[in-house]
This record gives C-alpha cells, structure tokens and sequence, in this order.
C-alpha cells in the first residue's frame, strides 16, 4: 500500500458520514461526499484543503485552482469563489481541512528567512501548490494519529504546527506568506478586511474602508481587488449572505429575521440576492446544507465569527 492509499483508509474510517466530520483538534475538519458539486459559491477562511480522493476546483475572477491528490488549496484571507468537485458513491471525495492558527503561522514566519515572503505584489488570497513529500507525510502521520485519541492528544497538535510549517514553505509559500503579511493587521488591505469582519452586518462605505486601509479610494479599489479577486462591495454582499445562510441552517432563523441580522432592510431584496448567489432559494438552500455539510449544522460560536463557510 503506497502512502496515498494509506491516506485515503485513514481518513474514510474516521470521515464515515456524508458531510463534515470535526476533530478534537481545533481547526481541524475532514470531508466526505459522493456526489459531484457544480458553480457552487464558497467562502473560505484561512488554511488549507487537502484533497485525497477526488477532486475540486476553484474559480475566482479568470483564474482557476485544482486541489486533488497531487495538489493542495492554500488561502491566506476570507475569500468567496466559486467551487465545482468530483466524486461517486463507489470513490468518495474525501478531505482534510485546516484552519491556519495564525498565531502559529506567525511565529513560524518570523523564524523563516526574510527571501520566503516577497513584496505585496506577489500576495496571493487562494494558491493551488503541489502536495510535495513533506506534506503528504505530515499528513500521513496526522491521520495516523487522529485514530489513536491517546496519540491525537500526545501529538496531533505538534503534527498541525509541522503541517503549518510545510504548507508556508511549499512550492507557493511566499505568495502566501506576502498575503498573511498583509492580511495580519500591518498591511492596509488586512485592516480593512478586520473592519469588515467586524462590522458587515452594517452599512459600509468604501471611503470608510479605504480610510482604515490608509489609501485613497481608487487605490483601494485596486489593491483589494488585486488580493481578493472581486470589489469590496461583492465581498461584503458575499459575506451577509453565507452568514444569512448559517443562521438558517444551524439556527433555523427565518428568512426575514436572518435577512435582518445580517443587514438587509427589505427582505424581498435579500431573497433575490439570494438565490442569484445560491442558485436556490433560502428554503431550498438550508435543506442542501443539511444534507451535505453534516457536522456543520453543529459548528461552534467561534467558527462563526470567523465565517467558516465550506
């Protein structure tokens, strides 16, 4: 048995459901599903997306990114795309995700040679890297480890800290590492994208935003576009309806009072933007996630306010 059918035994014995299956480690989420997925909008934080059966791909402005089992998805901000996967009953998509914990990300930056994160022009949100021999180790012996839970509680959080160290220095780490650098509080797009975070639920305008960025308004138009890959309004719109979404789903809001929460004045408005978004109506919407995100419906505070949306 080679490593990556190792992989894939590991991971289809502890993700035996359809749908997320969470880990006792935190940030740390595996994926099963059976069925192909088309044009679907995401919203990823930051991590990565290890793909060991099946396949996916990402689709945000022109650019298109594989993730399957010889490569890897790493995102360096909260950025909404578009997704499509392949899978069957018979052969699973199966994967793990990682959430970055970026106070991890950032101690290991530091130890890292000052050649490894490049200018802001090379800042990458999403990167699709080759799943190189330190990585797939890494995860091997992570897997390994998951299904032991005295060995997950001995090792698994040393083997998420290696897992970060293989991802930033893989084949794209400086794109990456440049965003994170942006992204931490110290560039002006990573300031603005905190505002947002904070205060989506609210009127937001773009001179407001680009005053927190510390730039004129035409730059920030530019630069954000440059890191996020669509407009900051798109994004903030995006943002309001992934979170109306789980407020719905795993809090069985109605439309009117999720359209609320999230900063809609007219419902009819948000149900239009809705299903434009979706391609499904709310209703119709919350009963595909309950079908096929499994253990999401039971995701934490804390990832909500960290918009996990997978």
């Amino acid at each position: 048995m080679n490593d990556l059918d190792e992989l894939v035994l590991l991971a289809g014995n502890i993700a035996i459901n359809e749908g997320y299956t969470a880990t006792s480690l935190p940030g740390l989420r595996l994926l099963r599903s059976g069925t192909d997925l088309n044009d679907v909008p995401v919203l990823y934080r930051p991590g990565a997306v290890f793909v060991l059966q099946g396949a996916k791909r990402g689709f945000l402005g022109e650019k298109s990114f594989v993730y399957d089992a010889r490569h890897y998805l790493a995102v360096s901000v909260p950025v909404s795309f578009r997704m499509e996967s392949r899978a069957s009953p018979e052969a699973p998509l199966l994967a793990v995700y990682m959430d970055f914990d970026l106070s991890i990300a950032a101690e290991l930056i530091g130890l890292l040679p000052a050649r490894q994160g490049r200018t802001r022009d090379t800042a990458r949100s999403l990167v699709s890297s080759p799943m190189e021999r330190g990585v797939s180790g890494t995860l091997l012996r992570l897997l390994m480890a998951l299904a032991d839970p005295v060995e997950t509680a001995a090792l698994g959080r040393q083997l998420v800290r290696e897992l970060h160290y293989r991802v930033l220095t893989g084949a794209q780490g400086a794109e990456l590492i440049a965003a994170l650098r942006q992204a931490g509080g110290r560039g002006g797009i990573g300031r603005s994208l905190a505002y947002i975070r904070r205060h989506y639920r609210h009127q937001i305008s773009i001179a407001a935003l680009a005053a927190e960025a510390g730039m004129s308004v035409p730059t920030f138009h530019s630069r954000f576009r440059e890191l996020i890959g669509t407009t900051p309004l798109s994004y903030i719109k995006s943002i309001r309806l992934h979170e109306a979404r789980l407020l719905m789903a795993r809090d069985a809001s109605s439309v009117a009072a999720a359209a609320a929460a999230v900063g809609y004045v007219s419902t009819s408005q948000f149900s239009r933007e809705f299903k434009r978004h979706f391609g499904r109506t709310a209703s119709e919407e919350v009963l595909w996630m309950r079908a096929h995100l499994g253990e999401l419906a039971q995701t934490d505070d804390h990832e909500r306010n960290c918009m996990v949306i997978p």
